[in-house]
């Protein structure tokens, strides 16, 4: 019987794709996580329908003041001050999309905020088999372990769907729980279009946010100082332990860092996400000067979710400004208001016991003035600290940032007369009087007092002090008729 040519070419390849199956089973951390490339490919789960090829255009977007808006491909996106919240940018920022591995992002934030990095987190046959074996993963087995820090960095770095369910169940004890936790969580941050089911972000019809929720949960994500040092990584070994047995090289999928395709120097982390149903989706943030803003695309074109988030940032980079405003407005500035001041030469010109904090800022188009700004007061119920209001800054009605009014009460801080700043610590010689030991002794004086007002009262009512007069004038009398025959008895 004679074998051809080509079916020895079938049965080498056969073997030879077999040889490479049982490689990637013996080594799964080193094969599922050494390709940076590879993510968009397989990073979840694929849904039937593809992403349509789409246009740049600048349709539906919405800026801050007057500034045209750049044109980008994402269906959905925000740009938005990772400080205080302005939002420069938005394109549909409240429709509801699919995340895919952005979610993941709320999953470490959670991660960070209730565990202790140095804790272990142990997989499960659910978190490990529980997820589609070709989407991302770093290859972990039923059993082993690893700690909380290592988990975040598979996370945020490479996307690994395995280790956010093997978080979520470290947390929560079910992916179910901590689904539920998510969705409370983002509730506390603001976010109104949003519904998680899983803690990977694999494709599910029940599990969907919006850019500006997502923008709120990167917010703080990028609030915590954990979790932003972790994101920003590029590399991480996870090494060799006893509860561990592969080397696990991670690299960060995002690729604007320094030296990748991508590359944008003010990026400081951000988090990739991909499947067909969702499309690309990026969040990312960036620092240039001294604005810090948060960019989120989704549903997006593969690759073009780089293209469009510089789009993004250069728009904002280049067209606002921030400015402060302690410096920059007067109008409730206490300490010019004669109200506030004394003119008593004998403890001299004071300062406004209410001042405005100098760390508030606004965001706007570069060379807004401040008189185009509107302001109004939220009062306080005095249970933030000293702060008795904030003053809220709009252009056109949208929000451009904030400061607080408080009260001032440190006896050992500086305190204005006119244009002279005076030292008020307190000095060694100064003898301070206690209110509450003087007191009782205000009080009795006040009593006394009192009661003398009331004797005199008395005394005019029943006009005893008139009859005390007759008597003394009948006296008086008396003596000035006597004589010395009064004596004489005749």
């Amino acid at each position: 019987m004679k074998t051809t040519v080509g079916s020895h070419n079938r049965i080498f390849v056969g073997l030879l794709v077999l040889i490479m199956i049982l490689n990637s089973l013996a080594h799964p951390g080193v094969a599922m996580a050494s390709s940076n490339e590879a993510e968009a490919a397989a990073e979840e789960d694929v849904s039937e329908n593809e992403v349509p090829v789409q246009t740049a255009s600048t349709e539906g977007a919405i800026t801050l003041g007057d500034v045209q808006p750049p044109a980008i491909i994402a269906e959905g996106a925000i740009l938005m001050d990772a400080d205080n919240g302005v939002i420069l940018y938005q394109k549909n920022m409240d429709e509801a999309y699919f995340p895919a591995s952005i979610t993941k992002i709320l999953t470490c934030l959670i991660a960070a905020e209730n565990c202790s990095l140095s804790e272990t987190v142990t997989f499960s046959k659910e978190a490990v088999f529980g997820i589609d074996r070709t989407s991302s993963n770093v290859g972990m087995d039923v059993g082993q372990a690893i700690s909380m820090e290592e988990a975040i960095l598979c996370v945020m770095l490479a996307s690994a769907n395995e280790v956010a369910s093997a978080i979520a169940e470290h947390v929560s004890g079910s992916i179910g729980d901590f689904a539920e936790l998510m969705n409370k969580r983002a509730e506390e941050l603001g976010c109104t279009h949003t519904h998680f089911v899983n803690a990977n972000g694999l494709p599910d019809e029940d599990h969907y946010t919006s850019p500006h929720d997502m923008a709120l949960i990167a917010k703080a994500f990028n609030d915590n100082d954990t979790c932003k040092r972790l994101a920003s990584m590029r590399t991480y070994d996870v090494a060799v332990t006893d509860t561990q047995p592969d080397e696990i090289h991670l690299l960060n999928h995002h690729k604007m860092y320094e030296g990748l395709s991508y590359a944008y120097e003010p990026v400081i982390w951000g988090k990739t996400g991909y499947t067909i149903a969702a499309g690309a989706t990026l969040v990312t943030v960036a620092e240039k000067d001294d604005l810090s803003l948060i960019c989120v695309v989704m549903k997006d074109a593969s690759e073009k979710n780089y293209v469009d988030t510089r789009t993004l940032f250069d728009f904002g980079f280049n067209n606002y400004e921030k400015l402060n405003i302690a410096e920059n407005d007067p109008s409730y500035a206490m300490s010019e208001a004669d109200f506030f001041q004394t003119g008593d030469t004998t403890f001299g010109d004071t300062r406004s016991f209410i001042t405005m904090d100098n760390k508030g800022f606004v965001i706007v188009p570069e060379g807004t003035s401040f008189s185009e700004l509107e302001s109004n007061l939220e009062y306080k119920n005095g249970q933030d600290g000293s702060a008795m209001a904030d003053i809220i800054y709009t252009l056109n009605g949208e929000y451009v940032g904030e400061t607080a009014l408080t009260i001032e009460d440190d006896p050992t801080s500086s305190a204005h007369f006119g244009s002279v700043t005076v030292n008020t610590e307190i000095d060694e010689n100064v003898r301070f009087v206690n209110i509450r030991e003087i007191l009782p002794y205000v009080l009795i004086g006040i009593v006394s007092v009192g009661l003398i007002i009331l004797m005199i009262h008395l005394m005019k009512t029943y006009n005893f002090g008139g009859n005390l007069s007759k008597r003394m004038n009948i006296k008086k009398r008396r003596r000035r008729y006597q004589s010395d025959f009064d004596k004489i008895d005749f």
